[in-house]
Order: structure tokens, then sequence, then C-alpha cells
């Protein structure tokens, strides 16, 4: 055996690494994995990983084809693991200020009666939120005065050590941190310094419908760089796409999302490197938003856009926020981290001409209270659900809606149909398709906006009976072969 064959390439790990961890002791693909990084978050090389184990096992006659052929049953790991927090409950949202349950998003259809409505369009969740939220908007609430005020510095405390404990950012200071109302604002403010009006900037497609609608409501030109997806269906970066745009239109500014909303790639270090590398070499100030970095799959990390290279650091303005996390968009609030004390002046100044950008005294207490040490642990959790919803919806869909095209999520909740094969077979247009799921009651997203020409955004933060009941709908009435 060659020790030095990379079995890995996404990761470099060769040959001798693994079986070095078989050795070890080693004996399923998710042990080799977390000693090695080999297989992690690709696809390609989780195949040719485990197939080399197996040869190496058989050779060492070592018993373990379950662990070797196949991950253990995600779902079933789960159910062995009570939950300390509350995601079955089926929340009335009726009449609470709530777009999901309220609203249709598409016009003239309606819900046909005998079908309740399951919302899984807008990106946010049907869950309660994590009671340390509640407790700390109610506890200010009783003192009755809520005047002007300053932020707190348990404000940014609890910043830094969310950015520690679940990014692994070191070194962030309260000086690096700043209020945005939100993310889609702080874009804004951050391309009115980094560029001019008119000016082109990057995304990737399919794109986030708010990017879309900010930026050309600015007046700044979109140039779309395709996301493609490889043979085991993951969206990977057309690098040769995006450089010949930044060479030949003279790029100098993007907005990169990381997690991606709507394709839910989380973006491995050697993607982060090259997209970094490409910006440094044509001199691209970048906007990363980040506002799903908390909402991570299982097996999958997020890495900070800012922490692949000192250049990347300096070159990036960063923005989070805990509304998508904790489901508080309604209490608005996120900030920005920026470090190059140039870009994070200019930003700060840009931000507030309109005086518009300043934060709400209940805004603040929810983000303290939501990352305590109890919100650390309910994230956690809300992820180990969001993970079997995703696997539920993944596999109902390749075995039942034969034509309905899908790739799996890496982070957010949001799953991104593409129906063009089962629009041309069935010969239906995707406006048919998308009514006929409303009609029974499943509010869907129509996939156009995001740069999805045939496509669906379904959001799946809601509990798993909900899930199920809108997939067996979706089979029996909209996807149903005749």
């Amino acid at each position: 055996m060659n020790r030095e064959k990379v079995i890995c390439a996404c990761h470099h790990v060769t040959a001798g690494e693994i079986e070095d961890a078989v050795k070890d002791g080693a004996a399923s693909f998710k042990e080799v994995k977390k000693l090695t990084k080999a297989g992690k978050s690709c696809g390609k090389c989780k195949k040719k990983v485990k197939k080399f184990m197996e040869a190496i096992l058989e050779e060492q006659n070592i018993e373990n084809p379950e662990c070797v052929c196949a991950e253990p049953g995600r779902d079933a790991e789960r159910e062995t693991q009570p939950m300390k927090y509350d995601f079955t409950t089926i929340m009335d949202r009726r009449g609470k200020d709530a777009i999901a349950v309220d609203e249709i998003p598409f016009e003239n259809v309606e819900v046909k009666e005998g079908f309740d409505r399951i919302p899984m369009w807008v990106a946010d969740m049907n869950f309660q939120t994590v009671p340390t939220v509640a407790e700390a908007i109610i506890e200010r609430t009783k003192h009755r005065a809520y005047g002007y005020f300053m932020p707190r510095e348990e404000y940014y405390d609890a910043i830094i050590n969310w950015q520690k404990t679940r990014n692994h950012v070191e070194g962030l200071t309260k000086e690096c941190i700043g209020y945005e109302n939100g993310v889609l604002g702080g874009v804004v403010s951050a391309l009115n310094v980094f560029c001019s009006r008119g000016d082109k900037v990057l995304l990737h497609s399919p794109t986030y419908v708010g990017f879309t609608h900010a930026l050309e409501n600015n007046g700044y030109d979109i140039v779309h760089s395709p996301l493609k997806r490889d043979e085991d269906g993951i969206w990977r970066i057309d690098f040769e796409d995006m450089e010949q745009k930044l060479k030949e239109q003279h790029i100098h500014a993007a907005v990169f999302c990381s997690p991606h909303n709507p394709c839910g790639r989380v973006w491995e270090r050697w993607e982060l490197e090259r997209v970094m590398e490409l910006y440094r070499k044509y001199d691209v100030m970048v906007v990363s938003d980040e506002i799903w970095s908390d909402i991570i799959l299982d097996g999958y990390t997020h890495i900070p856009t800012q922490s692949v290279s000192e250049d990347a650091k300096q070159r990036t303005v960063a923005l989070y926020a805990p509304s998508k996390t904790f489901n508080l968009a309604g209490l608005i609030g996120s900030y920005h981290i920026i470090y190059n004390p140039q870009i994070r002046d200019r930003v700060m100044k840009e931000s507030s001409l309109s005086h518009y950008n300043m934060m709400n005294v209940l805004s603040m207490h929810a983000l303290i209270g939501a990352y305590k040490p109890e919100g650390q642990e309910w994230v956690d959790e809300l992820c180990k659900v969001l993970s079997g919803n995703v696997d539920y919806a993944w596999n109902y869909i390749r075995e039942h809606f034969k034509g309905v095209s899908v790739s799996r999520p890496q982070g957010t909740y949001m799953l991104l149909l593409d129906c063009t094969q089962w629009c041309e077979e069935h010969k239906k247009t995707i406006d048919e398709v998308q009514r006929a799921g409303v009609e029974v009651g499943v509010i869907w997203q129509d996939g156009r906006p995001f740069h999805s020409p045939c496509g669906i955004r379904m959001n799946l933060a809601l509990p798993r009976v909900l899930v199920e009941e809108a997939f067996d709908r979706l089979n029996k009435y909209v996807f149903a072969e005749c």
C-alpha cells in the first residue's frame, strides 16, 4: 500500500493516516473522520474513505460491517437522547403577529376547506424560543421606565463569549462590534462604504431575495456567479466563473453568504480560503452574511470568513444576529464584526446617517438572554431536531417525488426543491405545483425570486409531526402519480 496516496483530497488525508487511525481503534467511518477529518463535509471523498476503510478492515480481519457500509441511522441515534427543551408542541401563532401563519405568499389562492395551514415559507421557526429570552425581557419590563440608554457591557461580553464558544473566535473586542438594525441594513451600509451606487457587486446564485431587493433598491448592479451541483448533489462554487467575472467586469465588492441561503451549504475551509484569495487578488471588499452560522446540521462546522487569513480579517465586514437562531426577527437587532478600524469607522458613520440604526432596549436584553449557557444548550438541541427534519424530508423526496431534485442542506433549515424534471414529465407549470400545495395547506415559497427558475423553497423549522403531515399531503395531492 502506498501510504502517501491521498484518499481525501479536500483535507489532504493520506492512506497512511487512515490506516494509522484504524490501528488506533477507529473501526467506523465516523471515528476515522473524527481523528483525521477525512470525508468531513465532502461527499465524494466520503465514499473513497469508506471504500478504503473496508479494504483495511478486511485485511486486518476486523468485523464492523454496519459502521463501515453506512453510518448508523441518525434519527435512531437522536431518539435515544432525551431533550431538555420543547420542540414538539404545536404553537397556535394565529393572531400573534406572525406572517408565517397569517399570510399566504401567493395571490388568488386559498387553503381548501378541511386543511389547516402548515407554515413552511418565511424563514422563522415554529418552535418556542429558549426560556431565558422571555425571562430577560420580562425582568426588564418590570422596571417601568424605558428611556434613552447605552448598550450594557453585558451585551458586548455576551457576543464575545458566544463567538468564542460557538465559532472559536479569539481576540474579539468590544470595539470591533457594532449594532445593526438588521443584516440587510448592515450589508447596504458596508457597500455604501466600499463602492458607489451603480457599481457591480458579485453574489453567488441561487441568491437570497433580500440581497436582490436591498442591492437593487440602492442602485447596485448585481453580477451573479452561479453555484454548481457536483456529482453528489452538493452545491459548489464555480471558481473559474467567479474569477472571470471579477477580472473582466472589474468588480471590487462582493456579498458572500455563509452558510449559504437558500442552498444550505456550509463552506469548507479550503473553499473559504480559495474564495478569499480571489478577493485578495482582485482587491474585492467583502460583506459576509453569517446570520445562519448557528444553524449547522449534524456533521458540519461553521468557519467564520474572517478567520481564514489575516487579509480576510481585514477586508471583510461580517454580520450576525440572534434573530435567526432564536426566532427573534420581530424584536429587530443584528450586529457587525469589523476588525479593520478604517472600515469600521466608515461603516459606523454610514449606519448613523439616517438616525434610524438605534438599538431597542428589549432587543438588547433578548440577546443577553439568548446568549446565556441555556441558549447554547437550546441551540444544540435545535440543530439535532432540524437535522432529523432535514433527513426525513430529503429521504422522503428522493423516495416519493420522482423528478424532484433537492440537495441535502448542511446548514439552515431551508430546502430548495428543483421541480424542473417533474414539471416537464407531468406537463405542469411551477405555478400549478405551488398552487396545489397551498390549496392543501402546505404554505411554501416560490423559488424564482431566489434565482431557482422551477424551484420551491421550504422551511423545516417546525415540529416533526407537521413536517410528516406536510409531506404526506404533498405525496397525496401534489406529486401523486396519475
